[in-house]
């Protein structure tokens, strides 16, 4: 049997919540369960729900509105909308998360090029041709997935627990990061290049060759996602 993974469940409780908003009769602009309920109906921790939720509210099937609740949208109609608005109300937290991700990123990719072993590599690659096989069919919730699991694949390779754990946390609590640089246009082609140039250094035991492919992908991320900011300032 197939193990499950962290991408594999998430996977799992985006398209949970998606089904439920089709199987029990939600329309746009109804009111949708609570953290509280979707907790209860689908026995998963409260940090899972809220990052399917984030999820959602980026690709427009829902918006969340503080102090009353989630609700579902027409997502025909507004899921161009969407993206734009959660940038901007994001910003200050998207090149927080950016600026801390260049801190350790780059030095945990040239760590790992001196300490992974074979099956960190097999592990990376791995979710690497996962990511590549999704672009194709614009599965955008599972691609963020792949994302954040490769990172969090890299701070395992470098055997620092420390580290790792750290990684860990980003990704399960802050997925900002990951949901804005997906969305902008082109990145996710060119994520699957760059993924693949930090494990190719990795594999070559170059760990400066690493640490500059990770500062690369990293500032070319940042780069497109204030270019989409800027375009959405214009309009």
């Amino acid at each position: 049997m197939e193990p499950i993974t962290k991408i594999r469940l998430s996977e799992q409780v985006i398209d949970a919540v998606k089904e439920m908003i089709e199987t029990d009769g939600f329309k746009p602009g109804d009111k949708f369960y609570s953290e509280n309920q979707l907790c209860t109906r689908l026995k998963v921790s409260r940090s899972s729900i809220r990052e399917a939720i984030r999820i959602l509210e980026a690709v427009g099937r829902v918006r969340v509105e503080h102090g009353r609740g989630i609700f579902i949208t027409d997502s025909l109609e507004e899921t161009f909308t969407a993206f734009s608005g959660w940038l901007k109300s994001n910003e200050q937290s998207i090149v927080e998360h950016f600026e801390v991700r260049l801190m350790i990123d780059p030095k945990a990719a040239a760590y790992a090029a001196l300490k992974a072993d074979e099956q960190d590599i097999e592990a990376l690659r791995s979710v690497c041709n996962k990511f590549e096989q999704l672009s194709k069919s614009k599965n955008t919730a599972g691609i963020i997935k792949c994302d954040e699991e490769f990172h969090r694949l890299l701070a395992k390779a470098t055997k620092n627990r420390t580290l790792y754990f750290l990684m860990k946390a980003m990704t399960d609590s802050l997925s900002e990061g990951w949901i804005s640089s997906l969305h902008t246009p082109g990145r996710i082609e060119k994520t699957v290049c760059e993924h693949t140039e930090v494990i190719d250094a990795i594999v070559a035991r170059d760990p400066r060759k690493a640490e500059e492919a990770m500062t690369l992908h990293l500032n070319n991320a940042l780069n497109d996602i204030r270019k989409s900011m800027s375009s959405e300032k214009e309009v």
